[in-house]
This record gives structure tokens, C-alpha cells and sequence, in this order.
């Protein structure tokens, strides 16, 4: 998610581990007249793009940053509030899509490095400015005189002799205001405003909480004859980084912020992968200090308070209202028709793997044992080379990180779009493990900068993500500098960063995004790049993921890392034929978080459990509607789930909505010819340089001259068959 506009303040950062909230620090931001001019975000960075001069932020800067942003803020705000003059759309909507423009430098820097390399200074200021963050934002959004001007431009905004988009920018300035309270009464006001504040303090912690978690619960191995299956490569990190955390001798194996960690399909431990399970599981519900029961159940009752508050029935039905779904009910029947067959294909699939582990028991002669969930990845790798006769090590040495992202992802932007990328090296980098490229349109015009950040760190949280620092705008003569997150292991010193495949489709899927924040080609920064419904923003970048498996794209960067040889037919023609492959597994659980998500925020504050019933509810509301099956847990749990603590609050089964779009579309441009110019000029004119400047839904019939249908999902994901 990116940021809406100027002043939507609080968006500014939910793409990263959640809603970085405005809160000051008093007097500490006085400063000389010497540090004030020193400091880098009170002007425009001189270099390309305004690109962020990373090698002059320094911690203490955005603290000052942050409190003359919003003082400027405020003084520009205060003025369009009081104009005498009458309210026209130059002197109200455009004054305000070009306010703000110190604080959002700083938040946006700020939001992107708590996220991707916070330190303890950082989490502070984090910390302490959510609030303020959000007072600051409300002092906007409800501001009566300023809402009144608004107001009136809506009513009579089909006679102001505007064109579609900026008509379509006052209808979206006042639903804004509106749903951030600007109808209610006074009393309303000033409880609205309380739930903001709280809201942003503990949607702060519980993502802090997060990061904690995951770094503390690191598995601790003492002998390396435990880690039996995995590569010597792989022991020797885990080796280096117990002895980087104090552990000389030892092996650490640190989590990831899904469920099941990356290593369970290799480990022939079983102790090992139950110890691993479990101790992914209870991240946040340990009762440490970063206990994120009590958060969770106190963030959703005020967010179901506020929805009340709103005049909604709960959240859900409050935050859908501007999504494509538009209401719960629509979202509740695309996933039950999903879950059914997705839960029953998975207990096809665990049949399968129960058997193998049966056969194996008895071949050693020893008792069976029951599938769990700390068995399902190792044995599903097992059934893999048995039923395809490959597993997925034999193709790690053929998906090298800069044959993926250069030969793979960049091949194919330059074959569908006719976009090259050239890597500079002139540009600072806020750590030695970014890369910067830049991008060109086919006529040599500069299109872009963008920052890739590949390999995982203790200081960056989980996940991969795209973000933006600068927005395309017409209006302010902007170009994109966007983001480019993954988090793959790093390799040893003089190794490569060989990947898995979820990772190759990760890459392309964040790919995605990141095309549609640079093809952005919009007059307003409220509408650029992925600045779109929560449940249509992901929709661009799972098409994006189709090349990943397009044999041209794949021939040309699946390449062996030693040799240079070309991953060998036989291998590829087996990728392909796997793509169904463990579907029910992988549906079920994502299909878990997805209604968890939704069973918090469909119901009314007095219905949500107090701390110490948060998993006992989880473990209800996933009986419920039929996703108990104990072999597949969810995606993410509750205590951990940080999408629902940011900006997918009652959202995250948009992944799964966008990609009943994509499937459509998907099909759409095979039957067209698949990877042509023509194709990737359609859709990059069509729809990923619209940002949000149309209707989502008639941009997507716009490209692909149909309407949504489910057919295509479920025979992708095999979930047509009997």
C-alpha cells in the first residue's frame, strides 16, 4: 500500500510492517539554525528522481523532520481551511494534493527503513510518533471548515468543467473525509479520535512484536548430524550465523513469518521439524513481553467500535464498502465456494503423504505415526520426486538471484514492455546489500529508479514487498523511485544466492508491483502507481508471476549457476507439469488466514474474546467454516498475522479475489499470443499506468472485455477435479 495522498499521512507506511502513526517528541525537535540546515528532508534531494540521499539521513533526523513536516503541514491546511475566497478545485483539492510535502519525504523514508533496516532508535521514534501520526491526520480529516469546502465542490462537482480524473479526485477527497469521521458529531469526533490514537500505538507493538519474536525463537541445533538433508552450503550458514549471535559451534536456524519454515522439507529429523513447528506457532502467544494476544483482542474491538461508530454493523462491512467486493457478503461466497473443495483436495493430498509415511514405518519395521503439520512439507517433497521424479533441490542450482531478477525478470519486462534496466552505482544505499537499477522506456526516456533489497537481515522484517519513495504525479513533475523487497537467504562469502522456487514466483509476483508503480502515468499523486482498492492491487502482480513459468522466460535465466549450462528439458517439462501440485495444501492454508482474518472483523466488539481467549476463538472460527484439518495449519496465525495489524485489516483474501482477475486475464493474453509487445502494451496502457485514476473493476473489463469468473481459479488450482 502506498501513500493516497500528501495528507493521508498514516498511509504512508502500511506497506511495510504496519500503520506507522504520527506522534511527536516535544521539545527534543528544537535544533540549532545550523542543524536545521543540515538536515536532508527539508528540501528536494538534488539527486535523480529526488532519490532519498541515504548517506545523509541520520537517525536524529526525522524526529525534526517530523515535527516542522507537520507544523507546515498544518499551516498549509489551516490556509485552505480560511480562504475567504470561494472554494474552487484549484484552491482546495489541488492546494492540498501538494501539502505536505516535507513531512511525506520524511514518513516515507522513515516507514520503508523501519521496515527493511529499523535499529532500536528507529522503533523508538516509531513508537512514539504513532499517535501523534494520527492526531495529526484527524486534525485534518476533521476539520469541519475544511470539509465544508470539500463538501460543496462534491455537491456541484458535475458543473465545475472538470475533466474524468480530477472529477473522480473530489469524489475520492470526500469519500475520504467522510469515512474518517468528518459527518459525525463532535462527541463522535472526539471518540474516533481517542480509537486512532490507541489504535496507532498498539498496531506499532504488535509489529515490533513481531520481528522480536521471530529473531528470539530461533532454533538453537547443538549437533550437526541433526540437520541430516540439508546441503553442507546450507549447514555452514546456519553454522555462521549461530556463531554471528553468540553461538560459536552451534547451528541457529532463524524463522520466517509464515507458519511452515522454509527448511521443514529438508530436514530428516523429525524431533527437529516438530521443535521448529512449534516454535514457529507460538510466536506471540509465549507470554513474554512481545505477547501479542491482548493486542490483538483490544485492536479488533476498536476497530469494530469505530465501524459502529461509523454507522456499520463491524469492521468488515466498513472497510469492504471501498474495496471491490464492496461487502462481506461477497467476500464470504467467493471463499466458500473455494474452501470446500480446497479443504477436500488437501485431505487427498495428505492421504497420499500418510501412505508414504506408513510404507516407509514398515519398511524399517517400525510403528507408524500420524501426519503433521511438521510432516507435510518433507513428505509432500518426497511424493514430489516419487509421482515427477524431481524435488525441488535439483532446481536450486539452475535459479541463481541475478539470473532470476536479470535473465528472468528483466528479460521479460524488455520482451513484453520494451523497458531495459541499467544497474548504477553512483547512488547511496542504506546497506551494502541494495542494489539500485534504473529503467528506460524503449525510446531511451528515463522512466524509473528502483531499489532492490534481495537477501533477509535480522533488521528487516519478514516477507516480500514493494514500496514506493516517490510517486509518479503529473501535477508535481515526479518520477517513480520504488522498492524491490525479497528475503532470501544470504549466501556465504564467494557462494551464490541460490533460490527455491517459491521464491522465483515471489520475485515475479513482487515484480508486479513494482511495473505498477513505474508504468504510472497519472496527473494526481492520490491515484498513482498501486495507490488502488486493497482487493485489486495484488491482481497486476500475480499476472506478473505467469512468466515466471513461460517457457522462453524460463529457458533464459534457469540456468546453472557453475557451468552456464540451460536447466535440462526434462527438468523444465517437469516444473511445468507440477504446477498443480500440492494445491489443496497451499490453498487451505492461505484459505485459513483468510476467513480468521475475516471471522475477527465480521463480528461486533461485544463478540470478540479478551486475551486470553484469542486462541481458543482462532481454533473456533477455523472449525467453523471446515478449515480444522490439524495437517495444515494457516498461512499465519493470529498472534503473528501482521497483514490484519496494517493495511489487510479484513483484507487479506484480496490475494485470492485479485487472482480470480488474474486467472481471467491470464487466459485472456494466452489466447492472444501470450509474450508479445502488443500484449504487454495493452495492459501497460489499459490498466497498470491508470493507478487508481479510473474504477478498478472497469479497468480491468477495459483490458480484458470480460467480466470476473471464478472457472479459471479453481481449474488453476485444481480444484475442478473430482
Amino acid at each position: 500500500m502506498l501513500l493516497k495522498t500528501p495528507i493521508a499521512l498514516s498511509l504512508a507506511i502500511a506497506f511495510t510492517a504496519g500503520n506507522l502513526l504520527l506522534t511527536s517528541v516535544p521539545a527534543q525537535a528544537a535544533m540549532t539554525e545550523a542543524a536545521q540546515t543540515t538536515n536532508p528532508f527539508y528540501q528536494e534531494s538534488k539527486l535523480p528522481l529526488q532519490y532519498p540521499p541515504f548517506d545523509k539521513i541520520k537517525d536524529s533526523d526525522f524526529a525534526s523532520a517530523f515535527d516542522r513536516g507537520m507544523a507546515e503541514n498544518i499551516k498549509e491546511i489551516d490556509a485552505i481551511a480560511k480562504n475567504p475566497a470561494a472554494a474552487t478545485f484549484d484552491n482546495t483539492i489541488l492546494a492540498m494534493e501538494k501539502s505536505g510535502q516535507l513531512l511525506r519525504r520524511a514518513i516515507v523514508v522513515f516507514g520503508n527503513l523501519t521496515g527493511a533496516n529499523t535499529n532500536d532508535a528507529l522503533e523508538k521514534l516509531d513508537a512514539n510518533y504513532s499517535p501523534k501520526f494520527a492526531a495529526h491526520n484527524d486534525s485534518i480529516y476533521l476539520n469541519a471548515q475544511l470539509f465544508a469546502r470539500i463538501k460543496g465542490l462534491y455537491e456541484k462537482r458535475s458543473t465545475l468543467g472538470l475533466d474524468a480524473q480530477s472529477v473522480r479526485l473530489v469524489e475520492r477527497y470526500y469519500t475520504d473525509f467522510v469515512r474518517a469521521g468528518s459527518n459525525l458529531t463532535e462527541a463522535q469526533k472526539m471518540r474516533v479520535k481517542a480509537i486512532n490514537a490507541k489504535l496507532a500505538i498498539l498496531s506499532t507493538k504488535f509489529n515490533q512484536n513481531v520481528l522480536a519474536e521471530v529473531n528470539d525463537s530461533a532454533l538453537i541445533v547443538d549437533n550437526r548430524a541433526d540437520l541430516a538433508g540439508l546441503s553442507d552450503d546450507e549447514i555452514d550458514k546456519l553454522a555462521a550465523s549461530a556463531k554471528e549471535n553468540g553461538k560459536p559451534g552451534k547451528y541457529r536456524i532463524a524463522l520466517l513469518n509464515t507458519t511452515i519454515q522454509p527448511l521443514l522439507p529438508q530436514l530428516d529429523n523429525r524431533a527437529l521439524r516438530e521443535r521448529l513447528h512449534k516454535a514457529s506457532i507460538v510466536r506471540g502467544s509465549r507470554g513474554n513481553q512481545w505477547d501479542n494476544r491482548a493486542i490483538v483482542s483490544n485492536v479488533t474491538k476498536l476497530r469494530a467500535e469505530r465501524a459502529a461508530i461509523m454507522g456499520y454493523p463491524n469492521f468488515a462491512a466498513f472497510s469492504l464498502a471501498e474495496e471491490t467486493a464492496k461487502n462481506p457478503e461477497a467476500v464470504n461466497k467467493m471463499l466458500a465456494q473455494i474452501a470446500l473443495p480446497a479443504v477436500a483436495n488437501a485431505r487427498k493430498e495428505g492421504a497420499v503423504l500418510q501412505a508414504m509415511i506408513d510404507s516407509e514405518q514398515a519398511a524399517k519395521g517400525q510403528k507408524s505415526f500420524t501426519l503433521a503439520p511438521w510432516d507435510w512439507s518433507y513428505y509432500t517433497e518426497k511424493v514430489r520426486k516419487a509421482q515427477y521424479n524431481f524435488d525441488q533441490n535439483q532446481l536450486k542450482p539452475y535459479l541463481e538471484l541475478n539470473s532470476v531478477l536479470e535473465k528472468g525478470i528483466f528479460h521479460a519486462v524488455t520482451k513484453l514492455y520494451g523497458v531495459t534496466f541499467k544497474r548504477r552505482t553512483d547512488l547511496p544505499v542504506y546497506h551494502e546489500d541494495v542494489t539500485v537499477y534504473e529503467a528506460f522506456n524503449e525510446d531511451g526516456s528515463q522512466l524509473a529508479l528502483i531499489i532492490v533489497d534481495p537477501y533477509a537481515r535480522s533488521s528487516k522484517r519478514g516477507g516480500a514487498w514493494m514500496s514506493s519513495y516517490v510517486d509518479q504525479s503529473d501535477l508535481l513533475g515526479t518520477k517513480p523511485v520504488v522498492a524491490f523487497h525479497l528475503n532470501i537467504a544470504k549466501p556465504t562469502a564467494g557462494k551464490p544466492a541460490l533460490m527455491t522456487w517459491d521464491d522465483v514466483k515471489t520475485s515475479f509476483h513482487e515484480f508486479g508491483h513494482v511495473l505498477h508503480g513505474i508504468f504510472s502515468n497519472v496527473k494526481y499523486p492520490y491515484f498513482s502507481g498501486t495507490n488502488v482498492p486493497r482487493d485489486f492491487v495484488e491482481f497486476p502482480s500475480q499476472v506478473n508471476e505467469m512468466w515466471s513459468t513461460w517457457p522462453s522466460i524460463l529457458s533464459n535465466y534457469a540456468v546453472h549457476w557453475q557451468t552456464g549450462e540451460a536447466m535440462p528439458k526434462e527438468l523444465l517439462d517437469k516444473v511445468l507439469s507440477a504446477k498443480k501440485f500440492n494445491q489443496g495444501f497451499i490453498t487451505t492454508s492461505y484459505l485459513g488466514s483468510a476467513l480468521l482474518d475475516q471471522r475477527w472483523h465480521q463480528v461486533s466488539a461485544d463478540k470478540l474474546p479478551k486475551a486470553n481467549g484469542v486462541l481458543a476463538y482462532e481454533e473456533k472460527a477455523l472449525k467453523d467454516v471446515g478449515l480444522d484439518y490439524a495437517a495444515v495449519p494457516p498461512r499465519y496465525r493470529t498472534n503473528y498475522f501482521g497483514h490484519i495489524m496494517g493495511g489487510y485489516a479484513a483484507g487479506y483474501y484480496a490475494y485470492i479475489w485479485s487472482e480470480v482477475l488474474d486467472a481471467g486475464t491470464v487466459k485472456w493474453i494466452e489466447n492472444n499470443g501470450g509474450l508479445t509487445r502488443a500484449n504487454g502494451d495493452r495492459f501497460r496502457d489499459k490498466l497498470l499506468s491508470r493507478g487508481g485514476s479510473k474504477d478498478a473493476m472497469q479497468l480491468y473489463r477495459d483490458f480484458s472485455e470480460q467480466e470476473p469468473n471464478i472457472q479459471p481459479l479453481l481449474e488453476r488450482r485444481g480444484l475442478t477435479e473430482k
